[in-house]
């Protein structure tokens, strides 16, 4: 079992180092090796995303990847940008299924912005289509306005559109899901105003035949991202397009009480995946010592068991998390009155002891 290490930028590096602590402490003789990727590979080598990179990603089982980013990248031509790197991989490598779950565990219900009542026992799975939509369609780019309401000026336009191949599968994927929890999809669109999402509606219909036990019900992404704040028990499973499922996601970490829990998992056809934190680089606190590793140790779980066919050692992994957190250890994102406030490495080091 061979584990393609992509640290990253930012806080990246530090997250990285607390998951690979944990995974050594299982003893399981898995086979690492790290590659830059992202703002160090373009500082080491011109690119995010280099061809030596790349092929490592390939050759291996999973990816275990940081994050990506720092504003001072930002006047770099976009194709030079980290970001690219992580849009590179998905696009390379299929990954085309993004794993979301949001859960609220016990200890930190306290910690979310909502009330308890709402976020006790939340556990929502969002399944979101990685490699489609406006952040792969083509054609896009700038020009010189040739109609609308203003001709003759500076425009730009992006894409957006999805094959019946693309939402056939993601949405097996969302039943297939569903049927392993409480058997009930959400298929979140804007059928109402863009045509993608009528064809992406009408698809997802279809397959639903295949899966008469599972429920399903088609919701706007305007009301979603509002049932998501007022009512989030009400859903099981999420599938939804690229960009409806970069936001939603987002907006269900905060229901969690920090986006720095929020662990994912990108597959392809092939179960080969990329785990990561659904966090960014964070530059502001990179090298401070105060990021929350949990999200990227639960990734590295959920690794296992997706990818790597160890689901005893991801049970561990996340008994360990929840054994932390009830001992009251949190890092400053999820740091509340009367808890133990800890940095990064000390938090990589409890869930190590908790292990046994």
């Amino acid at each position: 079992m061979k584990i393609a290490v992509l640290p990253g930028d930012g806080i990246g590096p530090e997250i990285v180092a607390e998951a690979i602590k944990v995974l050594a402490a299982l003893e399981l003789g898995l086979e690492m090796e790290s590659a830059p990727v992202g703002g160090a590979a373009y500082e080491a080598a011109g690119h995010p995303l280099p061809e030596a990179t790349l092929k490592l990603a390939q050759g291996a089982d999973a990816i275990l990847f940081g994050a990506v980013g720092d504003w001072k990248y930002d006047t770099l031509d976009r194709p030079l940008r980290p970001e690219q790197a992580i849009l590179g991989l998905r696009k390379r490598l299929g990954l085309f299924a993004n794993f979301r779950p949001a859960i609220c565990y016990e200890q930190l219900v306290g910690a979310s912005s909502l009330k308890p009542e709402l976020v006790a026992g939340l556990d929502i799975l969002i399944i979101r289509e990685l490699t489609g939509d406006i952040y792969f369609g083509q054609p896009r780019g700038r020009r010189q306005a040739t109609d609308g309401h203003f001709p003759g000026a500076d425009e730009a336009f992006d894409t957006m559109r999805y094959s019946r191949p693309e939402v056939e599968r993601i949405a097996r994927v969302a039943f297939e899901a569903a049927r392993k929890r409480s058997k009930r999809v959400t298929s979140v669109d804007k059928a109402n105003v863009l045509e993608t999402f009528q064809f992406w509606k009408d698809i997802v219909t279809e397959v639903h035949k295949d899966y008469p036990d599972v429920e399903l019900q088609h919701m706007y992404v305007d009301n979603a991202a509002m049932q998501l704040v007022k009512a989030p028990k009400a859903f099981d499973v999420i599938v939804t397009g690229n960009m409806f499922g970069d936001i939603l996601s987002d907006e269900a970490s905060m229901l969690t009480g920090s986006i720095g829990m929020l662990p994912s998992a990108s597959l392809n056809d092939k179960k080969q995946g990329l785990y990561e934190p659904s966090h960014g680089s964070a530059p502001d606190i990179a090298g401070k010592g105060v990021a929350n590793p949990l999200a990227t140790i639960l990734s590295a779980a959920m690794m296992l068991r997706f990818s790597l066919g160890q689901p005893q050692a991801a049970d561990r992994i996340e008994a360990a998390v929840k054994a932390v957190l009830a001992q009251g250890l949190r890092t400053p994102d999820i740091h509340s009155e009367g808890t133990t406030r800890v940095g990064t490495v000390q938090m990589g080091d409890a869930v190590v002891r908790a292990l046994g």
